[in-house]
């Protein structure tokens, strides 16, 4: 009878006899490219505070701007929380609830805003979606319409890394991750500011405030001044696989967002630590 016993399930992998904790071990195959999934995919976050708090006046000429876009892109719209978020976190810190369930209440906000901004574009096929379904339904959706609206918090909510008493992980960075995740072929911030600034352009030193046009992630994290995004944001940024840049474009000015989907440089453009190749 011949041994077979030992090697007739053996699966010849590079990984086979490696601790997936020893990364040089794993560097190998973990510095791998990943394929790009959705390169056609265009992503853009909506600014909870900064858009959807307006109102009509913010928000439906930025729907009217995103309809006029719908036969050139085919785009995942995201959008954030805002200041009923932020109610929200004092409530609940007053209560002394976890980081995970704050996280998980302002997703809710997010998911409300785009709830909303999907209603106004329904007409054209658009609906809101859940996480699930942007996981592992994303594509047949976008075969069907040139959109589709979810909310921009990344799903840890009870899971919510316990490294601050406020969520770290909130909608810019939950944008950017969906967006290297597949693969997409780029991601714009929309906020109600042209950029980032060398200060607070609303704060009191507004008035030194310079417009910062083009920068790196790494850049902005050493300097660690005023953001219009997540903190969190830059350091996701510097494991980046497919995102090589990201642009913060002011959505109050019509056509800023056509022009920056078409490749133009209208606002911050933030280089990541991604690669060509």
């Amino acid at each position: 009878m011949s041994d077979t016993t030992n090697t007739i399930k053996h699966v010849a992998s590079p990984l086979a006899r490696q601790t997936l904790l020893d990364g040089d071990l794993v560097k190998p195959v973990a510095d791998k490219r990943p394929i790009r999934l959705l390169p056609w995919l265009q992503v853009v976050k909506i600014g909870g505070r900064s858009i959807m708090d307006r109102g009509a006046e913010a928000i439906l000429p930025l729907v009217d701007e995103l309809r006029s876009l719908l036969p050139e892109h085919r785009m995942l719209i995201l959008t954030g929380a805002g200041i009923r978020a932020r109610h929200l976190y004092s409530v609940g810190l007053d209560l002394g609830l976890p980081v995970g369930s704050l996280a998980s209440l302002a997703a809710s906000e997010a998911g409300q805003n785009g709830h909303m901004l999907a209603l106004l574009l329904s007409a054209e096929g658009v609906s809101y979606v859940e996480h699930p379904t942007i996981a592992s339904q994303l594509a047949i959706h976008l075969q069907a319409t040139r959109a589709v609206v979810g909310s921009a918090f990344p799903p840890y909510h009870h899971h919510e890394f316990p490294t601050s008493r406020i969520p770290p992980h909130r909608a810019d960075t939950g944008a950017f991750l969906v967006a290297d995740a597949v693969g997409a072929a780029g991601l714009t911030i929309v906020e109600d500011v042209d950029g980032v600034y060398t200060a607070d352009p609303k704060g009191p030193d507004g008035a030194k405030a310079e417009l910062v046009r083009e920068t790196s992630a790494s850049a902005l994290a050493a300097a660690g001044g005023p953001l219009p995004f997540d903190h969190t944001l830059t350091e996701v940024m510097g494991t980046a696989r497919h995102i090589e840049r990201v642009q913060v474009i002011n959505g109050l000015v019509p056509g800023r967002l056509t022009a920056a989907l078409r490749g133009e440089h209208v606002g911050t453009v933030i280089h990541t630590g991604a690669h060509a190749g």
